[in-house]
């Protein structure tokens, strides 16, 4: 075994991982990195299929990011941001504020009729920390005082998230979740919020139609009773005299409960009813935030590739970098992470508006301060590197280059339709969820404790592609660079490995 892999079993614990099992073989001991292709320290070279868990957008080693940490490495790598500013920190929450609403949005809006949310939501200001729990406990915490300064200090903020919900593992975050598997153990460190039915076309209880081969969310026969049972829950808890202090979710897409996609439509329908019911919204845009929900449709228009968009156009564009803008929903609270440096470095960043930040304003002997905060709050480098992912992200050349790539996607994920093992592929942008199951006629799961996931991820390792599955569930998340050889190697892979541990 390799001294780096010797050293490894000796002394690390790794996240989510059982290490009686991980003990049990030498693991892939990473080196080096190229754009969407990983080395280890054998010098075999595997495909990194799931963007190292969901943070990397541009591919490893890009010479741009690389560039601008070098820079600031010359000036600065860290200073504090308990009273001090510095320069990348103040240039990345302009950055940020900017793009977290298109421009023209609000003159668009009145031409269109759609902007109430944009214009009396604005995001202008920015609150940075370390990653996505943080990102989420920043707007749980803001979201609690807001609402006991605006109702009153007896009152008890009260919180909704959907089923299934994973918003991290800090303990405010962790009491957001509803995953029993990841958060049940700790039920006795937690307070208390409340759940609604996830939109899960393919295992939804209310969903009339048989198992198709397509996308669920396309042949699926309801009558919307998933946005009944929010509009449901929402007037019971207002019942109870004491409204949702604010409704947390993952738009488009639920990550860690297994890449379960909303059906088009159901986000609006959702945020609205939130919004009708005084509650505030908060987006965590940790993993869906930074294009990674792709192109509405597939299919750009012919000024979104161009540097001066007309005065005439819908309040969102479809290139629009988060998930929350292709529903037109503007959130009170955007919590980032994940790809915000484009996956270099850990960063996160909680956006919220002109009226949360007023709420925390007062002579100081009022200590009405938000008593909050991370050593390295606001790093340099990191908003160094973010600054260098937006303005990649940005580009012509990389918006017109991530709507190739979802085309491409779609276009191999209909290959795997012909294994019989393959119940549901779900993919929105850059994003694909493949569930597995017994058989796709009646959808019948694997059990947990089979592994099937697992052990499909390890036949892919084998073939030179790498990814990780929630339960049995494999994700395709592939870096923005990815081209489409490399994409057809990384479903061919998933295709073979499915055959061999399933067929």
């Amino acid at each position: 075994m390799n001294h780096l892999a010797q050293l490894d079993h000796a002394h690390i614990w790794h996240p989510f991982t059982q290490m009686r099992d991980w003990l049990k073989r030498e693991p892939i001991v990473i080196v080096e990195g190229d754009g969407a292709v990983l080395r280890d320290v054998h010098g075999k070279e595997y495909l990194d299929a799931n963007s190292s868990i969901w943070t990397n957008l541009h591919g490893h080693n890009h010479p741009g990011i690389n560039a601008a940490i070098h820079r600031q490495l010359k000036k600065i790598a860290h200073s504090s941001a308990l009273g001090l500013a510095n320069e990348p920190a103040s240039l990345l929450a302009e950055k940020l504020v900017e793009v977290s609403v298109p421009k023209l949005a609000g003159r668009a809006a009145s031409q269109t009729g759609r902007g109430s949310s944009v214009a009396s939501h604005y995001l202008n200001k920015v609150f940075f920390s370390d990653d996505g729990s943080t990102a989420m406990e920043v707007a749980l915490k803001l979201a609690y005082e807001f609402t006991r300064r605006a109702r009153g200090p007896k009152s008890k903020p009260h919180f909704l998230s959907l089923e299934g919900a994973y918003h991290g593992d800090t303990v405010g975050a962790v009491s957001l979740g509803h995953v029993d598997l990841f958060h049940k153990a700790y039920s006795g460190l937690l307070f208390k919020t409340d759940k609604v039915m996830s939109p899960y076309c393919y295992r939804c209880p209310f969903n009339r139609a048989k198992p198709e081969r397509e996308d669920a969310r396309e042949y699926r026969k309801c009558n919307w009773e998933c946005v009944g049972l929010v509009e449901k829950k929402f007037a019971a808890q207002k019942r109870r005299k004491n409204p949702y202090a604010a409704f947390v979710f993952e738009p488009l897409i639920q990550g860690a409960a297994g890449m379960i996609p909303h059906p088009s439509g159901w986000l609006g329908q959702v945020t609205n009813i939130a919004r009708a019911h005084g509650a505030l919204l908060v987006a965590d845009e940790v993993m869906t935030g930074f294009g990674r929900t792709g192109v509405a449709g597939g299919k750009l228009r012919k000024w979104e590739t161009e540097k001066c968009p007309p005065a005439h156009f819908p309040t969102f564009p479809l290139a629009s970098l988060f998930a929350c803008h292709h529903e037109s929903v503007q959130p009170d609270f955007l919590c980032l992470a994940k790809g915000l440096t484009g996956g270099y470095l850990p960063m996160a960043a909680t956006l919220t508006t002109q009226k949360i930040f007023d709420a925390f304003l007062g002579r100081y002997e009022e200590f009405k301060t938000f008593f909050h905060g991370h050593s390295y709050t606001g790093n340099q480098l990191g908003a160094a590197a973010s600054l260098a992912s937006l303005e990649i992200l940005q580009s012509k050349t990389s918006v017109r280059a991530r709507a190739n790539l979802q085309q491409t996607l779609a276009s191999e994920l209909k290959n795997l339709w012909s294994l019989p093992q393959v119940g549901d592929i779900r993919q929105v942008g850059l994003i694909a969820g493949i569930e597995l199951v017994r058989n796709w006629r009646s959808r019948e799961p694997f059990v947990l404790h089979e592994r099937a996931g697992l052990r499909v991820c390890d036949a892919m390792a084998k073939r030179g592609v790498l990814t990780r599955p929630i339960g049995n569930v494999i994700v395709l998340m592939p870096p923005y660079c990815t081209t489409s050889p490399q994409l057809k190697k990384m479903v061919a892979a998933l295709t073979e490995s499915i055959e061999e541990i399933l067929g």
